[in-house]
């Protein structure tokens, strides 16, 4: 029999559409200290919870496959729960898109569970019809389409992290606006009214990274003065977020190949809001795309091995 947060504790129920994630969830809680539990029978879901106030907070794995499952029976049960323990109830549905969820079924080569003798599409759109409620009632929806493992994890993280003396964490990116919008995005700015060193000879190969390309940017005569005013404008609105409980925020900032303007940017960023006192990491979603065609392929079939990797962890 496990135990209960506290009084005013977290409870977090972690669900989705299977094949979403939710096993990486459930380890990415784990490494942060919550204690797991997956596919309990609901039926016992009340055993499990005993108050206490020395206990580490608890996270229930949910979905399809949890005997006994139906969306009210949990709401319920759920309800019950948060009434009779004094708990803040926090659920968090892990998506993606149909295509991506037939591909990790096929790949592992394993059923879904509600296809039975019918294509793996038919299960995903059965049990999309089932959770959609749940869905509507989540706190957090992630998708992971687009997320390896590992950035699933970062994004847990970010959310659901213990207090530490860090305060709000801020993820910054670059991103390619050709490659969509980040979908875990709170904020996006279009840096494409800047001036393209794409159309610099010299500089086209180089990234944002690279200090000529830097200096390029930097002597756009818009630039400076647009830099200070974002500044001058989160400097007021960081400390809000964390006021209304907010401890994760993720900045994306965009141009047309994600490789010079936003890359600049966002490191300039980064570096502003470390000398602000800020706990920040940057990453540049969409630069690997621009390598040499013998480093692309040596790229590519790293990345076949790691998506292999994220198939199984996945599903």
């Amino acid at each position: 029999m496990s135990a209960a947060p506290g009084a005013g504790g977290k409870l977090i129920v972690v669900t989705g559409m299977s094949g979403a994630g939710r096993s990486t969830a459930l380890k990415a809680f784990e490494d942060m200290g919550y204690e797991a539990v997956d596919n309990l029978p609901l039926s016992l879901l009340p055993n499990l919870i005993v108050p206490t106030s020395d206990h580490p907070q608890l996270v229930l794995g949910v979905d399809v496959r949890t005997r006994d499952f139906a969306v009210p029976a949990l709401v319920a049960a759920l309800d019950r729960l948060v009434e009779d323990q004094g708990l803040e109830l926090r659920i968090v549905f892990l998506d993606c898109d149909d295509d991506r969820l037939v591909r990790r079924y096929t790949e592992t080569r394993r059923p879904h569970p509600l296809a039975a003798e019918r294509p793996v599409g038919d299960g995903i759109r059965l049990e999309r019809e089932r959770v959609r409620p749940l869905r509507d009632r989540a706190d957090l929806v992630i998708d992971t389409s687009q997320l390896t493992p590992a950035d699933l994890k970062r994004v847990l993280h970010g959310h659901f992290h213990l207090p530490t003396e860090h305060g709000l964490g801020i993820f910054v990116t670059s991103f390619s606006y050709r490659q969509g919008l980040p979908r875990d995005a709170d904020l996006v700015l279009d840096v494409r009214f800047l001036r393209n060193p794409h159309y610099v000879a010299g500089l086209r190969p180089m990234s944002g990274k690279d200090r000529a390309v830097g200096e390029y940017i930097a002597a756009d005569p818009d630039f400076p003065a647009l830099f200070d005013q974002l500044c001058a404008w989160l400097k007021p609105l960081l400390p809000r977020y964390e006021r209304e409980g907010k401890t994760y925020l993720t900045i994306a900032i965009g141009c047309t190949g994600g490789r010079h303007r936003s890359v600049y940017v966002a490191e300039r960023l980064a570096a502003w809001l470390r000398r602000d006192g800020r706990h920040v990491s940057v990453a540049h979603r969409d630069l690997g795309a621009h390598e040499s065609p013998d480093a692309a392929s040596e790229t590519a079939t790293a990345d076949a091995d790691i998506r292999e990797a994220a198939v199984k962890d996945f599903a």
